[in-house]
């Protein structure tokens, strides 16, 4: 009859420390999702601003290589009419 109150004490014990870990992994699942959302959202905001900066980029090149290939060809123009005048 002990041995058998024995038995009941530790499916009792066990029972609680199986309800608390049960309910301890509830909570760290809950926590992960949320952090996996957040992190979902800041990379989701990284991509937008990567994006931004290569549409920046790519119209400031559009711009920029016009202007330096004109620049190089009036250095050039100008070096070739001294060479001429001379």
């Amino acid at each position: 009859m002990v041995l058998m109150d024995w038995a009941y004490v530790l499916v009792i014990i066990l029972s609680i420390f199986l309800a608390l870990f049960l309910l301890l992994g509830i909570i760290l699942i809950v926590l992960l999702i949320r952090v996996t959302l957040q992190i979902k959202s800041i990379t989701e905001s990284a991509q937008r601003t990567a994006d931004t900066v290569e549409g920046i980029v790519s119209g400031i090149s559009r711009f920029s290589s016009p202007g330096i290939i004109a620049s190089v060809l009036m250095k050039k123009a100008k070096k070739f009419t001294r060479k001429k005048d001379r």
